[in-house]
């Protein structure tokens, strides 16, 4: 019993939305690029580099919220340049996302190490501190588990929100909509199927790369190499889970952020009888179980991934 006796924890429950939290700005991020019809496969290196931007500026001295406003232009950056690549010269989105993936990683580990040659370990930042509401946060299991997260975690619920009414209750979400099922009568009716694909990118990037930044600037205090560990890729296969719909992307990634902090309590139970490499591949192996059972029933953008030129039939 005491394996399900976690499950009722309120600690455990404020580990699993802070885990969450980076992956609803990636899956956010990633469900609006391939909503317009495009792969953004550069999520891992854009994570990478949003952690390392954002966590520079503050070291550097700028206040937090200038730090994430730097790691959303850093995303922005690195999305632009993908959707150049993909969008007007309709060239493969896998190896440009591979691609911008590599050079985000590697400029990102590259001026960490130019700034800082002769540091061993990296340096210290204030990070986001937990809010304390008032009345909320002594609500019983509630209180600590929801009300006593930080700014940045609800920025992420907040976005889910704003997403959502964008593409559901705006005319623009209805362009970025069509612009991924059917550019050509996205065309017909006048608008810009490279503007909107292009501003699609360059938005989910942004979010992107909140999410990395909300890794060195309020889960840890610090950049470090291969702190990403994957998590972009995670976000990828929950666009697919969420079924390109914003509140099932923030099931998924709470699940997801459950199951990793209950594997992570779970080594201290039984660890002592099966490896630790056990309890890690066990969140990877509930998207990977997700993945399967959904991605049959799921409804893809229908342009997705195909290249679309203007006059071309």
């Amino acid at each position: 019993m005491e394996f399900l006796d976690i499950l009722f924890t309120a600690n455990f429950w404020a580990a699993a939305i802070r885990i969450a939290t980076p992956l609803i700005f990636g899956v956010l991020g990633a469900l609006i690029c391939e909503r317009a019809g495009v792969l953004n496969l550069g999520i891992e290196g854009i994570f990478t580099a949003g952690a390392m931007a954002g966590w520079m500026a503050v070291w550097l001295g700028v206040d937090l919220w200038t730090g994430v406003l730097v790691a959303a232009l850093t995303g922005a950056l690195f999305g632009l340049l993908h959707a150049a690549l993909t969008v007007p010269l309709g060239l493969s989105q896998h190896v440009s996302g591979i691609g911008i993936t590599l050079l985000a990683s590697s400029l990102s580990y590259f001026i960490y190490r130019t700034a800082l040659p002769d540091v061993t370990s990296p340096p210290r930042i204030e990070p986001f501190r937990p809010l304390d509401i008032p009345v909320l946060s002594d609500i019983p299991f509630l209180g600590p588990a929801l009300f006593s997260q930080t700014a940045f975690t609800w920025l992420a619920f907040a976005m889910v929100a704003i997403v959502a009414w964008v593409l559901y209750r705006t005319p623009l979400g209805l362009a970025i909509r069509a612009v991924g099922d059917n550019p050509d009568s996205v065309d017909a009716q006048g608008l810009s199927v490279y503007a909107l694909r292009t501003g699609a990118v360059v938005a989910g990037s942004a979010l992107m790369a909140m999410g990395g930044a909300f890794l060195t600037m309020s889960a840890f205090d610090a950049f470090f190499f291969g702190m990403v560990n994957g998590r972009g890729w995670i976000c990828i296969a929950l666009t697919v889970f969420a079924s390109w719909r914003p509140g099932k992307a923030l099931l998924g990634a709470l699940l997801f952020g459950a199951f990793d902090a209950y594997q992570v309590r779970l080594q201290t139970q039984v660890g002592a009888f099966l490896p630790s490499q056990v309890f890690l591949m066990l969140p990877y192996l509930f998207a990977i179980v997700a993945l399967v059972l959904v991605a049959r029933r799921a409804e893809y953008p229908r342009a997705l991934l195909a290249p679309w030129f203007k006059g071309a039939r």
